[in-house]
């Protein structure tokens, strides 16, 4: 006795015409539960729409390239049920499906390590705990709650999404597409197309770019309970190999584990010497913040961080000075690559100074003073605002990963493999706390990598490439 289930698309947050990118079966292919049906790519994350019980491919309703909304059939699948007495006819049901894995910037230990056993010791609270819910640490309790581990995800912030979507992907690109149509619109005016100088609600762009991360923080929060993952908020330090203190607003909470991925994430750098108890010296996350539009902002950092900003504040009104140690914009890429983005900042922002050192920053009533060392550079110039934006650092040093026998180099990197294993082959790490790239989409493929090998499946960390993006005007892509 057979019954046909519809499978739908579900519902993945708030989006529309959500591009299908993968198609993983074809009719008449027997499946497994959870096995992956078609992988989804919206804006921000990928996303595997997977199996909901094992069965036969009956009919496959979309192709590669197709795009699709909630509720779409994307395929029928023929399950078997039992016999019952009274022998009840065939059936069509709608399945609900979980979506599986979202998907949304190291050194390598070398010795072999034990496969972890698939099956919790009973005497630990979970299964798999991981410490940091940002785009490696959700989308690991996701992937390893859907293969069956009992889960919970430990965050210090109030909201899922780590840096990325709180302080840092998602809001820079919220106010990056205000500077692009104010850009544009200002852009038309030499095809004849006149508009006013912009008026600039502070307050009320400031709200719709917190609205635009709540949507989507909540959106994770729905899935993870979904899963019957259980959210611990708090600061979680290890205080051995098995076991972990949280540190939240009612006091020490233990938190035991059979295994453990450590995706801990980063810091952005703070340069030693800086008047850092002055509010007009700002990171990258002081800068999201919106406070105020000052007239003249200097950022230290020509990555892509401080780009980035750059764009946001000249847009905004801001007269930009952009100050860069090395011969060249965002380092580390190509300079053919870089030249047209240069060219176009040079007209824009104020001033650009490249082999250019901050000597110090000095707090006066009125301004910043920041003092350079460079060729044909201003040996002092002044400034309402001052953000700093030359890095960011791994927060390995911060997690008593000493008391779990975790190996932390002296930059505060944690070595693994390429099953995301630390030295304790228990334990693993992921994202920015293994090393560079530290971008997002990288922790989340690690992050999958992890949960599998966590759940006693093969997998195994090999990119051949890795794509970097800063969304400048114009903006610049490698891999």
């Amino acid at each position: 006795m057979t019954n046909t289930i519809n499978i739908l698309v579900p519902d993945v947050g708030d989006f529309d015409n959500i591009p299908v990118i993968e198609v993983l079966v074809q009719a008449g292919d027997e499946v497994t539960a959870e096995q992956s049906i078609i992988t989804l790519e919206s804006d921000k994350a990928t996303m595997e729409v997977p199996a909901p019980q094992a069965g036969k491919i009956l009919s496959l309703e979309v192709a590669l390239g197709d795009k699709v909304n909630l509720g779409d059939l994307i395929a029928t699948l023929e399950v078997a049920v039992a016999e019952s007495a009274d022998k009840a006819p065939e059936i069509t049901e709608e399945a609900e499906v979980v979506p599986a894995t979202p998907v949304v910037e190291a050194s390598k230990v070398e010795e072999p390590v034990a496969e972890p056993a698939q099956k919790a010791d009973a005497k630990y609270d979970y299964d798999l705990v991981v410490l940091g819910a940002g785009p490696g640490g959700y989308t690991a309790a996701f992937r390893a709650a859907d293969l069956g581990l009992k889960v919970a995800l430990i965050e210090r912030y109030d909201s899922l999404g780590g840096v990325c979507l709180n302080v840092g992907c998602i809001p820079s690109k919220a106010l990056l597409h205000t500077a692009k149509v104010i850009d544009e619109a200002e852009a038309m005016s030499a095809h004849g197309l006149h508009f006013g100088k912009p008026e600039i609600d502070i307050d009320q762009l400031r709200e719709w770019k917190t609205s635009v991360v709540s949507r989507l923080t909540n959106g994770l929060a729905s899935i993870a309970k979904q899963r019957k993952i259980t959210l611990i908020t708090g600061h979680g330090r290890f205080s051995d190999e098995h076991s972990l203190m949280v540190a939240g607003e009612h006091g020490l909470k233990a938190v035991s584990f059979t295994r453990c991925i450590i995706a801990a994430g980063s810091q952005a750098v703070k340069l030693p010497g800086m008047p850092w108890d002055d509010l007009r010296l700002m990171d990258s996350t002081d800068a999201l913040e919106l406070e105020d539009i000052p007239r003249r902002l200097l950022v230290i950092g020509g990555g892509i961080i401080g780009l980035e900003m750059a764009t946001v504040y000249q847009a905004l009104g801001s007269q930009v000075t952009v100050v860069e140690m090395l011969d060249q914009l965002i380092p580390g890429a190509d300079k053919d690559l870089i030249r047209p983005l240069q060219k176009r900042l040079k007209n824009s922002l104020n001033n650009i100074f490249l082999n250019t050192r901050v000597e110090k920053v000095e707090a006066g009533d009125d301004a910043l003073s920041v003092y350079l060392d460079g060729n044909n550079v201003p040996e002092k110039l002044d400034f309402d605002r001052v953000l700093v934006a030359v890095g960011r650092s791994p927060n390995g040093s911060l997690i008593g990963a000493d008391k779990a026998g975790v190996n932390v180099d002296e930059r505060g990197f944690i070595p693994v493999n390429n099953q995301q294993q630390t030295n304790q082959a228990h334990i693993f790490a992921i994202g920015d706390i293994v090393g560079q790239p530290m971008l997002a989409h990288k922790a989340t493929h690690e992050a999958k990598v992890a949960a599998e090998v966590c759940a006693g499946e093969k997998s195994f960390f090999d990119a051949r490439v890795i794509p970097s993006v800063a969304y400048t005007d114009p903006e610049i892509a490698w891999v």
